[in-house]
């Protein structure tokens, strides 16, 4: 399995004033920390190796999460020190800790989806990243993809058209080839990468038929919630 980097570096402002002494990954949901359900569901599906990408109050999770042997994984940290490097800039920070191919995990996103399929479908498809998909019809929030024969033909979340019945599902697989030209040090959003990817038609695609789940918002904290309590019923 692919190792995962996950981005939990942001201020997470859409979330104060649960946020202003706490990163969103330490919110607590379901009676623990979020980022202690992600590397749980993570470890469930046979993922050894974690990248925090981190910033803000990054050190709160590190110290919680720490090597990770608790969770039965290896994890190590990219930390983001002097300036927020943005998604992508925060990623192309930690390549040097990542293999030459790896799964992008948004750090508010909880997800119920099939990581070796994920993997599978990118190898197969032979492109230099993929991004997973739900056909969201712009329900839990904007769509921004635009899918044509089962394809990504346009993904943007500034340039939307009407087309665009799907959204980025918040989980990805990038090889390292994708970040050359990229400068060092420099704010940049990841959804521009695959933005670019979609345009040079680089873009693999995979489809999941159940939803996504988020702490973005308080409403999407609320909505986990529920689900996390749903299963442990």
């Amino acid at each position: 399995m692919l190792p995962v980097a996950i981005l939990a570096g942001g201020l997470a402002t859409r979330l104060r004033p649960l946020t202003e002494t706490i990163p969103k990954s330490m919110v607590i949901v379901g009676g623990k920390p979020f980022i202690a359900h992600q590397l749980r569901e993570l470890a469930r599906q046979g993922v050894k190796k974690i990248v925090l990408c981190t910033g803000f109050l990054g050190n709160m999770i590190e110290d919680f999460v720490g090597s990770g042997s608790e969770f039965g994984m290896e994890v190590s940290y990219s930390r983001e020190t002097n300036q927020l490097l943005g998604t992508g800039g925060a990623l192309f920070q930690a390549l040097s800790l990542l293999e030459e191919e790896f799964f992008v995990l948004y750090g508010d996103s909880w997800l119920d989806i099939d990581y070796q399929a994920v993997e599978k479908k990118f190898y197969s498809a032979g492109k230099l990243g993929l991004m997973s998909v739900f056909k969201n019809h712009g329900r839990w929030d904007t769509s921004n993809v635009e899918i044509r024969h089962q394809q990504i033909h346009l993904y943007s979340k500034t340039n939307r058209n009407e087309r665009m019945t799907h959204i980025d599902y918040g989980l990805g697989i990038l090889s390292k080839d994708v970040f050359k030209g990229y400068p060092t040090n420099k704010k940049f959003d990841l959804s521009k990468v695959y933005e670019i990817l979609s345009q040079k038609k680089d873009l693999a695609c995979f489809e999941s038929e159940k939803r996504f789940y988020e702490i973005g918002s308080i409403e999407g904290l609320e909505e986990l919630e529920l689900r996390l309590r749903g299963m442990n019923e």
